[in-house]
């Protein structure tokens, strides 16, 4: 008997569905969705507030502490009370024997039933304390309509959680669970009124209150209104209930800068919406800790609307657009492929079927890989991410806990480096969060880094792995080169308008617009914060004008004008080394080398290829032509270094480079079969699409190549025939046919250049 007795009360002792519930770091309620059941009841509180706990136990059970689960005393009272009114009146119940009951579900009041209630309330006091009993009982008893628990009653009621219940609001929800269904919000409940005001009479009798406190507290009316509950983080409640459904979470939101990045979100859209762009999200992080501080996932007034605000695009995937492109830099820094200047061409370029082009459609030639970067220029990102290999990217952003990537390698290709994978908010604020820790790590660990360094956000206060790491996916180095590149203010033309964005602090931020203007990112990383943001449709509709600079850059600064600025990154000297470079190129220092500036690079970066640039030519006593020992002695050449770039880079780079002196022609009685000549298009492989026209036609193919001698005229040859001559822009249209053909050039020097060709003509 004693054992079917001890085994006779659950753990835990009830059962029923929860509401979500989150807080913010500062112990303020976010928000809360309601229970599975329909009910509001919050998840089990520890303790209960000190006013609401002497109302209760004046009203209910005021020897609560001193009896073992059930007062004798009561029941006689009770008992007396009953027969003497020939009703019940009273049931002489203590508050555990009340939070059996509510515990065992509409159970029928009866003698029997009474008799159950007091065995249970005894074996309940040798397994939870007084004032465990006490939460329990708190945090199930009913208070009105589907209100269940003292916390969601305090909500509802007042809008206020329950530590700053006054007097009076504590006495109503003490005497409520008593007759529940006297709570009529915004009507008057004499009944409810005088149940109160005898409980305020009764502490002031005890000496609790004072006769003043009293007279202002019956003052006080009843609950005039039922009150929402806070949302202010409605998207991040979302994502809670589904990975803690009907858990209270302590966030490590800062319920202050929500509200605020909420407003921020508010305002933007409102000019955001002139272009018909309804959807933003921003995720405001601690960089050393990795912990949100702001969760935006949407529109905050999402409710009713039409335009999906109710998506949370924090963890829906897009397109990454140009997001993703520092990363690269950063692997072929620390691979040691490339220097922080080294020349990149930025020429029409083909590979396979792929054909990028760069935003604005036109082209730089070469460009320093760090001003690549900064600009966001698509062609060098192409080519670079061909040398480093797409396989290798996409095995790198794994590394980095991009998740969304669910295919193969193969199936995004070189289209990885422009938006052709797609990545979430979430992942991406992790992973440049996670290389600025890094660098934190660097400087205040001595150069050692934790096993956890790169990871997700987190909303949750948690405690991380302190095992030493290995190995790193990019070294501290490569990311800090990397956040020094996306310090420098050079940005696209098209973008106009970074220049307001420049100011004292210190932020390394990155653009990037989606294929279609579908999405806009934004992402930037102070050594103490990081703030991501994403402007769009969330049903996907492209707007015109689009872009990471005029919708999303201006609301992340934005947000960081909300943050406290600090220092920047301590440089990781041990890591990397000073050496000599071209100041042209950007390679290291070659024979032929002109002005050199000394930078800081990766180890590996000491084994990358001397100026292939920089050449000694020879010139004849005017130096007017080019001229060589065939044709004139030696003793009366002049040798001169020279910046040579290849003909196809030549051509453009000189058009934004006024100061690029392109080599002297040779003298007539000395020509050469140099490399004066190299084909645009096609380049890297042999294949030429020919379009079809409406009418069913095949249509023309534009060849295009570059001459070193602005002066040069061009002779074409297709097969046998004689297509015509160009001079300056040398450009040829054709109207091939299906199948292998030989283009000849041959310029007015006696140069020439074949080129094999297949035709494959587009259905």
């Amino acid at each position: 008997m004693f054992i079917v007795w001890w085994c006779s009360l659950p753990r835990p002792l009830f059962s029923d569905p929860g509401s979500t519930v989150i807080e913010s770091r500062e112990g303020v309620l976010l928000g809360a969705h309601i229970a599975g059941d329909g009910q509001w009841r919050f998840p089990e509180a520890d303790s209960v507030p000190e006013k609401y706990k002497t109302c209760l136990l004046a009203f209910e059970d005021q020897y609560f502490y001193r009896h073992p689960g059930v007062n004798p005393f009561s029941l006689i009272r009770a008992l007396v009370q009953n027969i003497k009114r020939a009703k019940v009146v009273s049931g002489g119940s203590t508050i555990t024997m009340q939070l059996v009951r509510l515990s065992r579900k509409g159970k029928p009041r009866t003698v029997f039933q009474k008799l159950i209630e007091m065995s249970l309330a005894v074996r309940a006091e040798l397994s939870w304390s007084k004032d465990e009993l006490l939460a329990l009982y708190a945090s199930h008893a009913p208070f009105g309509g589907n209100v269940i628990g003292l916390d969601a009653a305090a909500w509802r009621y007042y809008g206020r959680s329950t530590g700053e219940l006054s007097w009076a609001e504590s006495a109503t929800l003490a005497v409520l669970p008593n007759a529940p269904s006297l709570i009529y919000p915004g009507k008057k409940n004499e009944l409810l009124l005088k149940k109160r005001n005898l409980l305020l009479d009764r502490l002031e009798e005890q000496g609790i209150i004072d006769a003043l406190t009293n007279e202002l507290a019956r003052l006080e009316p009843l609950p005039e209104r039922v009150f929402a509950i806070p949302r202010d983080a409605p998207h991040l409640l979302d994502r809670v209930m589904h990975e803690h459904p009907g858990e209270r979470i302590a966030t490590t939101v800062n319920s202050e800068l929500q509200t605020q990045v909420n407003d921020l979100v508010r305002q933007h859209l409102t000019r955001l919406k002139a272009n018909e762009i309804h959807n933003a999200a921003v995720l405001v992080m601690n960089v050393k800790k990795g912990e949100v501080l702001a969760y935006v996932g949407n529109s905050p007034d999402f409710a009713g609307g039409r335009h999906g605000e109710a998506v949370d695009i924090i963890a829906s995937s897009r397109s990454s657009g140009s997001i993703l492109k520092p990363f690269l830099y950063a692997a072929m820094q620390d691979d040691g492929m490339i220097l922080p200047n080294t020349l990149v061409p930025d020429i029409p370029t083909q590979i396979g079927g792929f054909s990028p082009q760069n935003f604005n459609l036109q082209f730089a030639g070469a460009v320093p890989a760090s001003m690549a970067l900064s600009r966001s220029l698509n062609i060098p990102a192409v080519r670079m991410l061909r040398d480093f290999s797409y396989e290798r990217f996409y095995a790198l952003l794994k590394k980095l806990n991009f998740s969304t990537m669910h295919r193969p390698a193969s199936h995004y290709g070189l289209s990885l480096i422009l938006g052709g994978a797609e990545v979430n908010l979430w992942d991406l604020a992790g992973a440049y969060a996670s290389m600025g820790r890094l660098l934190i790590r660097y400087e205040e660990e001595d150069g050692v880094s934790w096993k956890d360094d790169f990871r997700h956000p987190v909303y949750e206060f948690k405690k991380f792995s302190e095992e030493v790491s290995g190995s790193v996916p990019v070294s501290a180095g490569a990311v800090w080169l990397t956040l020094e590149a996306l310090l420098k203010v050079n940005r696209p033309d098209e973008e106009s308008g970074w220049e307001s964005f420049s100011s004292s602090r210190q932020v390394a931020w990155k653009t990037g617009t989606s294929f279609g203007f579908r999405d806009a990112w934004a992402v930037g990383l102070s050594r103490d914060f990081l703030v991501a943001v994403w402007c769009g449709n969330a049903d996907g509709e492209g707007r015109p004008t689009l872009t990471g600079t005029t919708a999303a850059a201006p609301l992340m600064f934005d947000v960081f004008s909300l943050l406290p600025s600090g220092k920047w990154f301590s440089s990781p000297d041990d890591e990397m080394r000073g050496i000599p470079v071209c100041r042209e190129s950007g390679y290291r220092v070659g024979p032929w080398c002109g002005t050199a500036d000394t930078v800081m690079v990766m180890q590996k970066g000491l084994n990358t290829e001397a100026c292939p640039y920089h050449r000694l030519i020879h010139l004849d006593k005017a130096g007017k032509w080019q001229v060589s020992s065939k044709c004139v002695p030696v003793d009366e050449m002049i040798h001169q270094p020279w910046f040579v770039l290849p003909p196809g880079m030549e051509w453009y780079y000189k058009r934004q480079n006024p100061f690029y002196k392109s080599l002297p022609p040779f003298h007539p009685d000395c020509q050469e079969a140099l490399k004066t000549m190299e084909m645009i298009y096609p380049r890297e492989n042999n294949q030429v699409f020919v379009p079809i026209q409406l009418d069913g036609s095949p249509g023309q193919v534009i060849l295009e190549a570059a001459h070193s001698s602005p002066g040069a005229v061009i002779f074409w040859h297709l097969d046998e025939q004689y297509l015509g001559q160009t001079s300056g822009l040398h450009q040829m249209p054709v109207n091939p046919r299906p199948g292998n053909h030989r283009v000849t050039l041959i310029d007015n020097q006696g140069n020439q250049l074949i080129k094999p060709i297949v035709v494959v003509q587009e259905k």
